[in-house]
């Protein structure tokens, strides 16, 4: 018994002396976006509050299906950035919760964002949909670049498109919404299947096409304008297109998980990402997304939203489980495989 008690001592004051016992925690975050912004991100904020900081990086399509497998017992604790399409999604089907947080500093487009999901999400940066063309492979085929969605769908530019796939990629689920907005659902899919002959390849993430236009790999992708400016800035080929029939545009949100273990570790984070000193230091990763509080600098590389042609996108509508599921099995069905 002696031995027994003293074995048990040791462990106790083993575990007493351990972190998590003493009242440290770990926040779990998933990123959708940039890794290197990830990155910045968390060590700022380990810097900046001592919390720990256990964090992947998952596109928004992933981690939706992630918070509604564990839905019972999540294993998140924040979702940050990434499209607010599926933020919102999430936020109707109660994967998360409210924040809390003041947003009297917030532009307009991103404290909309929080009285839609009546404050489960918020936005954090917002960047307007594009198209991309290197201007060496369409010089070197003689193809004239794009200048409207619609030119997409000549074949002129058979195999030369890329493009995420909407399932996992809000990159591309916003494309998919801005042309139904644009056009109308029926002439939208048209579009798209037209479009889909000339795909070379569905990517998984939204940054992928931009990434693979600039190696020279596609000649023409669509995505996100600040991943283009990105490119452009380290020096490849890019041309950037505002298409002439208007384009949609994505405010990129951050969320509290419903049931999150580490509650006031994840509303500091919370906090934290919408500080206009922290948003500002998005440049120092090349993220050129503009800012979501009124008080963060805009790079000067950022695309400027004011001089966009920018649909009115409806987030309440396209940010609903039930019209990105409809539209995602139409899109299955009519688009996927058009190139085949």
């Amino acid at each position: 018994m002696k031995t027994k008690f003293k074995l048990s001592a040791t462990a106790l004051a083993i575990a007493l002396a351990s972190p998590l016992a003493a009242g440290a925690s770990e926040l779990k975050v998933v990123c959708s976006a940039g890794q290197d912004w990830c990155d910045l991100m968390a060590n700022a904020f380990e810097r900046e509050t001592g919390i720990d900081v256990a964090m992947v990086r998952k596109s928004t399509g992933e981690t939706l299906a992630q918070l509604r497998a564990e839905a019972s017992n999540p294993k998140i604790d924040v979702w940050w950035g990434g499209t607010g399409d599926p933020h919102l999604i999430a936020a109707a089907e109660g994967l998360t919760q409210p924040s809390d947080v003041d947003t009297s500093e917030l532009l307009a487009w991103a404290a909309n964002i929080s009285k839609i999901s009546d404050g489960r999400t918020v936005g954090i940066y917002a960047g307007a949909l594009g198209i991309a063309y290197n201007v060496e492979i369409l010089e070197g085929k003689d193809i004239p670049p794009p200048a409207c969605w619609k030119d997409l769908a000549d074949p002129i530019y058979r195999g030369e498109i890329q493009v995420a796939n909407p399932n996992s990629s809000g990159t591309a689920y916003t494309e998919l919404a801005t042309l139904v907005q644009l056009f109308g659902e029926d002439d939208a899919y048209k579009l798209l299947t037209e479009i889909g002959r000339n795909v070379n390849q569905y990517t998984k993430t939204g940054a992928a096409p931009t990434k693979a236009a600039a190696r020279g790999e596609t000649g023409i992708s669509i995505g996100f304008m600040h991943s283009m400016v990105r490119s452009i800035s380290t020096g490849f080929p890019l041309k950037i297109v505002a298409p002439c029939e208007g384009t949609g545009y994505e405010v990129g949100a951050v969320s509290i998980i419903e049931g999150a273990h580490n509650l006031e570790e994840a509303k500091k984070w919370v906090e934290f990402s919408l500080d206009p000193a922290i948003q500002s230091r998005s440049v120092e990763v090349q993220s050129f997304q503009v800012p979501s509080n009124s008080k963060a600098s805009v790079a000067p590389e950022s695309p400027d939203l004011a001089t966009i042609k920018l649909i009115d996108y409806d987030f309440a509508t396209y940010g609903s489980s039930e019209t990105r599921s409809r539209l995602l099995d139409r899109w299955d069905d009519e688009v996927k495989n058009a190139s085949e």
